[in-house]
């Protein structure tokens, strides 16, 4: 056997190479008043890859990328490679303080950052000291643009698939932000399946709504590349925004947390589109009340699940054609599942305690587990947590699930956010999905909040619609009405809810309200 001729180290950079020529003279980037073809995005990173390799980076260094969803991130996830370092992309609604240990613990030698994040990146290089090459990005006149002028194209040749392509950092959201590293191997094939699952090809636009900094966008930064598709950059998100591109720039595809469906959903310039959009959302489970609403106007919703550990989604909710013809409420249950493996994935498991699989009845309770090539090879410098993860082979998620007949999985909880009543146990995703089916109820976020008698019981904090009214009582009546009395919140507070730097909510913030309620 010519290994030469039958094997090829599988890099999601190849991607770059192959639409580089294919599609060389079409629109590749969109980047406010810039515009990229794919031969000129080609030769930006390959240029990118000798630039790094000028400043002295060497094969496996790290480089660092502080930057909102611009062409200079997007670049990146290509020059860092081709120069055959390691790129660690950073959340920058985060702190420097944070951001500063993030820096150090994965030893980045040189800190790419935009322009308008310039304190932020000078504040990292002051805490971590030594000699960390900073190199600011953005526009024309900054150094990066400097630097891609003055190198020459140069790429490294992958030769290990399962070698280090980048280290995401976890959003803490359980204890300090981990180093979860990619291979090459895992991009590529994670990259492959978000493309064909969300059906991109060479004539759809995809709008950046997703951070690119978040599991690499969940690797459509490199799989609207493999497509031909046209990246549309977009600095920061503004709902108006995203619906003023949503009708005026041909926008096929975007992909963002329930959160921002949600602010998308009830926003003033919401109407039906003329055309079907396609969107992924993960993250958290959406309501069936946000997936209707999605679907009325004209908004393709496609459910993913997954985990910063599992390149961003590994799990999707498969449509069958057979379904399309059920009422629009009954869609939306079906796509609150989580779903299937996607066509890269191995099949999933729902465990008990010991590691057995729990009947798929889709009643019995227990912890989603998962393997296959989109798993990460480990956690950077922390094999204890790396055990602990990856205890017999399987990954544990901490998300707690059920399993149906037919393979499908729906997330109830996250192992810590199961309220226990008496005896009973509560998911609070269950108390939220209701509560939103609510005509007034826009978010709902349920913890648990101690009592004397039950032990615990749920407590609800709500953010409204603009302009609508619900009363506490009113709200935990409707509740009643629709489930178990045990299971409806004893208590609503109505306001904004917290997040972390990911648009997460944080729990932990509203457990400690809700001791504070206890107090009062």
């Amino acid at each position: 056997m010519n290994e030469a001729a039958c094997f090829e180290a599988l890099t999601p950079t190849s991607f770059l190479l192959r639409s580089g020529r294919v599609y060389a003279d079409r629109c590749a980037v969109i980047d406010d008043e810039r515009h990229f073809s794919y031969a000129e995005l080609l030769d930006r990173c390959l240029r990118l890859g000798g630039a790094l390799r000028n400043l002295g980076v060497p094969e496996g260094g790290r480089v660092a990328v502080l930057a909102p969803n611009t062409h200079v991130l997007l670049e990146s996830h290509y020059g860092v490679p081709f120069a055959g370092a390691v790129l660690v992309a950073l959340n920058m609604r985060l702190p420097a303080s944070d951001l500063s240990l993030i820096v150090a613990h994965s030893g980045a030698q040189v800190l790419i950052y935009d322009y308008e994040l310039e304190r932020t990146a000078r504040d990292i290089a002051a805490q971590v000291g030594g000699a960390l090459r900073l190199v600011r990005a953005g526009r024309p006149e900054d150094e990066y643009e400097s630097l891609l002028r003055n190198a020459d194209p140069w790429r490294r040749a992958v030769t290990d698939e399962c070698g280090l392509l980048s280290i995401n950092y976890t959003s803490g959201t359980t204890g300090k932000p981990k180093g979860v590293m990619y291979h090459h191997r895992g991009a590529y094939l994670q990259a492959l399946a978000m493309t064909m699952e969300t059906r991109l090809d060479c004539d759809s636009i995809f709008l950046w709504t997703l951070p690119m900094f978040h599991c690499n966008g969940w690797c459509f930064t490199w799989g609207v590349t493999a497509a031909g598709a046209v990246h549309r950059c977009l600095r920061k998100f503004d709902a108006g925004l995203v619906w003023k591109h949503l009708r005026n720039s041909n926008v096929t595809h975007f992909n963002g947390a329930p959160t921002v469906l949600i602010m998308l959903a009830w926003h003033p310039d919401a109407a039906r589109l003329p055309r079907a959009v396609r969107v992924a959302t993960g993250g958290a489970p959406p309501t069936p009340a946000l997936l209707e609403r999605m679907s009325e106007l004209g908004i393709n919703v496609t459910h993913l699940y997954g985990l910063t550990e599992t390149f961003g989604p590994a799990v999707i909710c498969e449509w069958r054609g057979e379904w399309s013809e059920l009422t629009i409420a009954e869609q939306a249950q079906i796509k609150a599942r989580q779903g299937v493996g996607n066509v890269v994935s191995q099949q999933l498991r729902v465990v008990d305690l010991q590691g057995n699989d729990v009947p798929p009845d889709g009643t019995t309770l227990g912890e989603i587990a998962l393997r296959g090539n989109n798993v990460m090879l480990g956690y950077y410098q922390d094999e204890i947590a790396t055990r602990n993860a990856i205890p017999d082979g399987w990954l544990r998620t901490g998300d707690l699930g059920v399993m149906y007949s037919d393979g499908y999985i729906e997330l109830k909880d996250r192992a810590k956010d199961i309220i226990i009543s008496g005896g009973e146990n509560i998911a609070s995703i269950e108390v939220e999905r209701t509560l939103c089916a609510h005509p007034a109820v826009m978010e709902a976020a349920v913890v648990a909040q101690s009592d004397p008698v039950w032990g615990e019981v749920p407590v609800a904090f709500v953010t409204l619609k603009a302009g609508a009214g619900v009363t506490e009582d009113e709200l935990v009546a409707y509740a009643r009405a629709q489930m178990a009395h045990f299971k409806a919140p004893k208590r609503v507070v109505f306001g904004d809810l917290p997040r972390n730097a990911t648009g997460k909510i944080q729990k932990f913030v509203l457990r400690d309200r809700a001791r504070e309620l206890n107090r009062k």
